[in-house]
């Protein structure tokens, strides 16, 4: 005869042939459960819950795991979505639109003509041009086009940021872009396929198209990029405004062009604005002032602002959408 102490009012008696596990216990629905089963295998059992030995869960189909870094890959999709609204985009979309839309509108009552259509280089008939490229004559005219109609689908907006850095250094030796790539990740806290994002690339290593003489040659590693787009983006403007360019000891801000330049240029008519940081700029980061002394070296770069304005006077309305972002500027 055998005794066990389950739980505290459970007790079991067992015998060779038998087995009786008697429940008591202030529950009125407490019962008496006699089975026939080895002694080594009591079953213990109360009203509404049934104890039974943990297991461990075998796992039928190893995971596949990643070519390059050798970690298991998820059999499901892990992304990560923002946890907070974002504070740049929501100024944006409740601010400054409608006020680029009320500072940049222009009416037009009549419809606007038809574009004048411009002849091609070349005889198309002619069989020697037939298939190959047949340039329209006097040259690309894409600075000289003429916006778009106002619309509030085509108000000036912010696409993207692009850091960009080159490091002569790193013709002679790629290690040398090591530091300068570990720079741009903490800055913007990209990575390649981050938090599931298939459209993120990350920080891009830049190569030389062409060869220059004993100098450069065409593939090697000259410098780094990354692009920032969404909340990443809003989050590196807000830290260049405040707490790198108010730290730069005298800046007055970005340099604009004399009012008399004309504005159907190609850079005028780019929808792009452009500007550098020193490297002495790069330890006013907070993500890098934490732990400067891990980096080799500080490193400089060029921030370019893309948005989706074009034709005649396009950087005009991007100089103002940078304002709104309280970014300064500046004439000589």
């Amino acid at each position: 005869m055998k005794r066990w102490a389950a739980t505290s009012s459970l007790t079991a008696t067992a015998n060779d042939d038998k087995t009786v596990v008697l429940i008591e216990g202030d529950n009125p629905q407490a019962l008496r459960i006699i089975c026939s089963c080895s002694a080594a295998a009591a079953v213990q059992r109360t009203v509404g819950q049934v104890v039974r030995p943990a297991r461990q869960v075998r796992i039928r189909k190893p995971l596949r795991r990643n070519e390059k870094t050798g970690l298991p890959i998820p059999h499901v999709n892990v992304i990560l979505r923002d946890t907070a609204p974002c504070r740049g985009a929501e100024h944006y979309y409740n601010t400054l639109q409608d006020d680029l839309m009320y500072m940049t509108y222009v009416h037009e009552p009549n419809p606007r003509k038809p574009p004048r259509v411009i002849r091609p280089l070349y005889d198309p008939e002619d069989p020697y041009t037939k298939n190959r490229y047949n340039p329209p004559a006097g040259g690309a005219r894409w600075a000289r086009a003429i916006p778009p109609v106002t619309t509030s689908e085509n108000v000036v907006r912010l696409e993207r940021i692009q850091l960009h850095s080159m490091q002569k250094s790193a013709i002679s030796s790629r290690s040398n872009l090591l530091g300068a790539i570990m720079a741009f990740r903490a800055i913007t806290g990209e990575s390649a396929e981050a938090g599931g994002r298939r459209t993120t690339e990350g920080v891009q290593i830049v190569r030389g198209k062409k060869s220059i003489g004993n100098w450069l040659r065409e593939g090697v590693p000259v410098g780094v990029k990354v692009d920032l787009k969404g909340p990443k983006m809003y989050e590196f403007m807000g830290t260049l405004v405040d707490f790198v360019l108010p730290r730069l000891k005298e800046y007055p801000g970005i340099i604009m062009p004399s009012p008399k330049s004309p504005l159907n240029t190609p850079h005028g008519a780019s929808g792009v604005v452009s500007f550098g940081l020193p490297p002495e700029a790069m330890v006013f980061f907070p993500q890098i002032e934490v732990n400067v002394d891990s980096y080799p070296a500080k490193y400089g770069m060029n921030i370019h602002f893309i948005t989706n304005a074009e034709g005649v006077g396009a950087q005009n309305a991007v100089r103002a959408l940078l304002s709104g972002f309280q970014i300064p500027f500046t004439r000589r």
